[in-house]
This record gives structure tokens, C-alpha cells and sequence, in this order.
């Protein structure tokens, strides 16, 4: 079975919940990597090159950030190919896009879609949007695992806040510091994860701080240290990294995460300062809050499925393509 994989998908420097998905879920697949700056590479020869060297009829698993912006180069090899797309985020969803682009790569990422033999996505909320947007007759649901973890043991069981996301426009890093200085306590926030230029627009204030990513022991001892996990995307099509918290009993409130959040934690509207300022006083005012959130995650905890289960699900997903 091929995966055709960006290059950068094994970086430790800019770890994503993307591209961990790939790596877990096609663990024993050949892995054809293609460089390019995805979606749009100004050149798109490796992935041609890569394509045409595979066989008729095989079937062939492609990262959405790979396929969906170059119908011009994915569709033909989709005539011959049996291919299917893993959508982790919609195209046009990435914030901060213009909206002639977003568009553009709206129509782009429809194109290869119905082109495609079946199309996955990463949650039931994402695979409903994906169908109804490009109008697809079904797309296929493969939910990420987590790895089982101890239970975090905090600092005072309050005040220490962890995020784990890159910092950029999407992930709402300037909607969970704003909504945290309108809130009168002795916070401290470490957000973990690659950061870029977006850095430099966020709000200053010397109880958060930025750790870049992380990895390994490093990371699960950030995990560890944490009384509460916040995310305020603006769009998520799962949330890896809430089911990752919740794996640890870590009570969670966030944003646009509903299937990773299940009912393991609070859901509050995306890009609302005022609904963060709200849930956040709660948490640090309110001791029955804080105990109602800790048995939701320990809760949750125990239902959470596992790496082997999406493992399985893909290929199950990948064998009943007709021939």
C-alpha cells in the first residue's frame, strides 16, 4: 500500500496533529514523500513523477495537503489510479486566506474530490462538511487514536494552563491571551508548538510563555505540570491534541473541537473573547466548575479509542474500494 506523504511530515521541527495522523495510521505502508510548498507548489513535478510511477489500478492513499490543490496533476492519475484523499483540514478553511484564494482552492480541492474512489476525513463533523460542500455522495470517517498515558499530576490544581497548537491565526492564541488578561488571577500559560511571524501580533504579557515545540519526554512533562488544557481554535476538523490531553485526565476547555471534546470537557464559541473571559473565571473562581471538569475528562478518558482501532479502520476503508 503507497502513501503519498509532503516531505516535511517526519520534521520535529514543526510537529502538527496532521502530520502525526499520517505516521500512526500508515505505519507498514511505503511512503512516497513529495516536496513542495502544499497546496500550491510553484513546482509540481515530484508529485507528477511520483504519481506516474505507480502502477494501474493500485490503490493509493494521499495526504489532502498534497492532492487537493493540484487537480491539474491528481485528476488524470485518478482515472487510472484507485485513489483516496485523507482530508485533515478543508483548504479554504485556513485562516487569514483572502477570499478570491479561498475560492480558487475551494474549486480545486472539489475537483480532485469527486475525482477521487473515496475520500476520508478525521471527524463526523469534518466528514459532513467536506460532503455536503463539494457535494460528494459519502466520505469516509477514520477518527485519530491516543496512546494510553498516566494521569497528569498538575501544580496546584489550578493555575498552570497548557497549549499545545502552533501559533498562528487559526489556532486562536490571540483570543485565549486576550480573554486571560480581562481575568483577575495568578495565572501562568506555556503554549507549546512551532510559532512564526503571527507571534509578534499577539498580546505581550510575561505570565505566558513560548516553549516552540516539543517532543517526547519534554512534552508529556508539559502535559504533566498542567492543571487545565486550553485551545481556542478557530477551526478544527478534530483536535488531536484535546484527546491527547483528555488521555492524561487533564480537564479541557476549547474551541471547535466537538468530536475530540465529546463531553470530556467545556466547548466555548470560537474567536469570543468574552465566552473565554467567562469559562476562564469560572475555572479559577469556581471550585465545583473545576471538580464538574476534572470527572468529564476522567470520564472521557475512559472511552477514548485507540491508534491500532484508526489503524484498522483506514484499511477496512481501503479494502472495499471496487477494483
Amino acid at each position: 500500500m503507497r502513501f503519498v506523504l509532503p516531505a516535511d511530515v517526519g520534521d520535529p521541527a514543526g510537529p502538527s496533529g496532521g502530520n502525526v495522523y499520517d505516521l500512526r495510521v500508515g505505519a507498514g505502508m511505503d511512503h512516497l514523500l513529495v516536496a513542495g510548498t502544499w497546496p500550491r507548489p510553484a513546482d509540481t513535478g515530484p508529485l507528477e513523477q511520483t504519481l506516474a510511477g505507480i502502477p494501474d489500478g493500485e490503490v493509493v492513499l494521499v495526504d489532502g495537503l498534497v492532492a487537493c490543490g493540484v487537480p491539474e496533476v491528481v485528476v488524470p492519475h485518478a482515472r487510472r489510479l484507485r485513489l483516496v484523499v485523507l482530508v485533515h483540514l478543508p483548504l479554504a478553511d485556513e485562516t487569514g486566506l483572502d477570499p478570491a484564494t479561498a475560492r480558487f482552492l475551494d474549486g480545486c480541492e472539489r475537483e480532485v474530490l469527486r475525482a477521487a474512489s473515496a475520500v476520508v476525513a478525521t471527524s463526523p463533523a469534518a466528514a459532513r462538511d467536506i460532503r455536503i460542500r463539494h457535494g460528494l455522495a459519502a466520505v469516509h470517517v477514520v477518527v485519530p487514536g491516543t496512546d494510553p498515558a498516566p494521569l497528569a499530576t498538575g501544580t496546584d490544581g489550578v493555575h498552570h494552563l497548557l497549549c499545545v497548537a502552533s501559533v498562528t491565526p487559526r489556532k486562536g492564541h490571540d483570543v485565549l491571551i486576550s480573554a486571560l488578561r480581562k481575568v483577575e488571577a495568578d495565572w501562568r500559560l506555556t503554549c507549546v508548538g512551532p510559532h512564526g511571524p503571527f507571534l509578534r501580533e499577539l498580546p505581550r504579557d510575561e505570565r505566558v510563555s513560548f516553549t516552540g515545540p516539543l517532543t517526547g519526554e519534554a512534552l508529556t512533562s508539559a502535559y504533566d505540570r498542567a492543571d487545565l488544557f486550553v485551545l481556542a481554535s478557530r477551526a478544527e476538523t478534530y483536535g488531536m491534541v484535546v484527546t491527547e490531553a483528555l488521555a492524561r485526565g487533564l480537564p479541557v476547555i476549547a474551541s471547535a473541537v466537538p468530536d475530540a471534546l465529546g463531553d470530556g470537557g467545556l466547548l466555548v464559541r470560537s474567536g469570543d473573547v468574552s465566552a473565554w473571559e467567562g469559562a476562564l473565571t469560572c475555572w479559577f473562581n469556581d471550585q465545583r466548575f473545576r471538580d464538574e471538569l476534572r470527572a468529564r475528562a476522567r470520564s472521557r478518558r475512559r472511552s477514548l479509542s485507540t491508534w491500532d482501532v484508526s489503524t484498522e479502520d483506514l484499511r477496512r476503508v481501503l479494502a472495499t474500494l471496487p477494483p
